[in-house]
């Protein structure tokens, strides 16, 4: 293409980019939503082809009973934001604290979660958190950033360079399997997750309050975290002291819920 098509093409992508998350923050995501889905997709079946899965289990059924709380209070919370038709969820027998949303529907939990996440509601703040993400689409805004647009217009077929696009792209982006896990999320949209996910859970009936909760006992379970300025995700007690600063909101949202039934 010419300096002047790239130019025009440009413009016209950072036009149709350009949205606002739901919190009312500005941002640029230029993936389609069908290609994060599919890409969502194809990374969860790689995971369950690799990773064994819980079920049968109380567990599991703590972790599903959680999980569709969450997605509908997500949708009550933010009715103007594209959710996915249905969430699939599975718990995979993995000893680390972690969970993930992927875009196109998919959450998974570790089975070391539910031994930091002591009570249903600690387990709700950390899927709103997920699914808040999502939400945001804050994976579209991530791949944007490190893609550029020039590789963005590769990603979606507009024009093909040898083996820069489709699945050699994504392999050299570490995506695949690791997609929402490889690419941490900045800061932002740590901060933004949180405060959307406090009110996610609080809509579906978990006491805010066991946010803080969670993370003084994520903090107990580390080994430590640098400070906060030498991270890309806030240290527990930035993150603790954000969360405290949503709470009074969080709390007349909770108050105005019917209680969660999990657990």
């Amino acid at each position: 293409m010419t300096r002047f098509v790239w130019m025009l093409v440009g413009v016209a992508l950072l036009l149709a980019g350009c949205s606002e998350t739901p919190t009312g923050r500005s941002r640029l995501a230029l993936v389609p939503d069908g290609m994060l889905a599919e890409m969502g997709e194809q990374s969860f079946a790689e995971m369950r082809r690799r990773r064994p899965e819980v079920t049968g289990s109380p567990a599991n059924a703590l972790v599903q009973c959680v999980s569709r709380e969450v997605a509908a209070a997500a949708g009550a919370v933010y009715p103007g934001v594209s959710l996915p038709a249905a969430w699939e969820v599975v718990l995979f027998e993995d000893p680390s604290p972690n969970a993930f949303a992927l875009p196109g529907g998919r959450i998974g939990v570790h089975t070391g979660l539910l031994r930091v996440a002591e009570s249903p509601a600690q387990l709700a703040a950390v899927l709103g958190h997920e699914v808040a993400h999502v939400l945001a689409e804050h994976g579209n805004e991530r791949l944007t950033q490190r893609l550029g647009i020039r590789a963005v217009l590769l990603v979606v077929g507009l024009f093909s360079e040898g083996d820069l696009a489709g699945d050699t792209l994504m392999r050299a982006l570490g995506l695949g399997a690791h997609l929402g896990i490889a690419l941490p999320f900045s800061r932002a949209h740590e901060e933004e997750a949180d405060a959307m996910g406090l009110a996610i859970m609080a809509e579906a009936g978990f006491d805010p309050r066991e946010s803080v909760a969670l993370w003084r006992n994520m903090a107990a379970a580390g080994e430590g975290q640098p400070p906060a300025f030498l991270s890309t995700h806030p240290a527990h007690d930035a993150r603790i002291e954000g969360l405290e600063a949503d709470m009074e909101a969080a709390l007349a949202r909770y108050r105005e819920a019917s209680p969660a039934r999990c657990g």
